[in-house]
């Protein structure tokens, strides 16, 4: 692991206080920290990167403290997931302008992405986004996306950094971006015409109704992806105060329930967390909420671990469909009840059992339909 020391503050002497009073059975206890130097990450699977960057969202008071409010909550959780380690490297120094703090964070994110971890990113803008699928573009990955966010930003027209972003994102060349999902918009905040543009682009986004409608619809969406960028502008004001976009959005508990699919995916490896603003807070509620997606998170990563292989077949249910010509099989884990279909190319794509109940009904999948009109 290269020396990033230059890039990184350790982990507030605060949020190690022993008054605090934490148990062997909490977190705080089993997390490796950057306390005097960074740890050595080789044997972790999760490793926890904080960064107070917010000027991109107009924020230009002292929000540096969001990842350690965060951090605070999420140690004081119990350690469920034995089979889990989790360090953490400290919070990423801010620089002078905001490029800085995104090539400080690229720099960090390409060490772990390169290891072959698992990222969690605390705090910063929505548009710290740009720094996270940056290491992959680094990294020369091409990549399939999600976000979670109440509005889809790309307007131009804003000199707001994180209400613009996605437009480099998801077009400054050489782009690496294979396929983008946009989960929980909320229609009253997007234009018609934007959702045109975005479905001819032939991306999946999903309104908040039809996500709480079925929520399990869109884990094979997740699974399929990379990376997540989770701005908590999605949850409604009542369970994550701080937010002051709109009363209506996610429950914390459907929240909860989209990181723990991110956790299950077998290849999704960072997942960012952005938006909190500790100064509106209350009763550090929102604090706590993110703590416990977080907490979630590893929860799916640990039932990832106990995912069956492809290679053994003994693990799975085979059945073969029929639908428009097309004669394909899908499988179903029995370890998880996930389920997969295969594609005329043969490989397998994350889908769900209403795909499998519409293919056994002699119909065209939806989700088969769109992934064809990509390729």
């Amino acid at each position: 692991m290269q020396d990033l020391t230059d890039f990184l503050w350790p982990v507030k002497a605060d949020e190690l206080n022993d008054d605090i009073g934490y148990t062997d059975g909490q977190l705080a206890k089993h997390i490796t920290k950057h306390v005097k130097e960074i740890p050595d990450i080789e044997n972790a699977d999760i490793v926890i990167v904080g960064i107070g960057e917010s000027r991109g969202g107009g924020i230009f008071n002292e929000t540096a403290h969001a990842p350690s409010a965060i951090r605070k909550q999420l140690y004081r959780m119990h350690y469920w997931h034995t089979d889990i380690t989790i360090a953490d490297l400290g919070d990423v120094k801010t620089g002078q302008n905001i490029a800085d703090s995104y090539a400080a964070l690229k720099t960090v994110l390409a060490e772990i992405l390169g290891m072959g971890k698992t990222a969690v990113i605390l705090g910063g803008s929505h548009d710290i986004t740009l720094a996270q699928y940056g290491a992959y573009k680094d990294l020369k990955k091409v990549v399939d996306a999600v976000t979670v966010d109440a509005l889809i930003d790309l307007r131009g027209d804003s000199s707001i950094r994180s209400e613009s972003f996605l437009l480099d994102m998801l077009t400054v060349e050489p782009n690496m971006i294979k396929h983008y999902n946009h989960i929980g918009f909320q229609s009253y905040f997007v234009h018609p015409r934007l959702l045109e543009t975005m479905d001819k682009l032939r991306f999946d986004c999903f309104r908040v109704g039809t996500v709480k409608e079925d929520i399990e619809e869109m884990e094979p969406f997740i699974r399929s992806s990379h990376f997540m960028s989770f701005d908590i502008s999605a949850i409604k004001n009542s369970d994550a105060p701080s937010v002051k976009i709109s009363p209506n959005g996610l429950s914390g508990e459907e929240a909860c329930v989209l990181t723990r699919y991110a956790g299950m995916s077998g290849q999704l490896n960072s997942l960012g967390i952005y938006g909190y603003n500790p100064d509106e807070d209350v009763h550090e509620l929102t604090a706590k909420q993110i703590a416990q997606m977080i907490w979630y998170f590893i929860d799916g990563k640990s039932k990832s671990k106990q995912e069956a292989d492809f290679n053994n077949a003994n693990d799975f249910n085979q059945y073969h469909t029929f639908f428009a010509d097309t004669d394909t099989i899908f499988l179903q884990s029995r370890k998880t009840n996930r389920w997969w279909m295969q594609m005329p190319d043969k490989k397998y794509v994350a889908c769900s059992y209403k795909d499998f109940l519409c293919a056994g009904n002699g119909d065209i999948p939806e989700r088969w339909l769109r992934i064809r009109e990509r390729e």
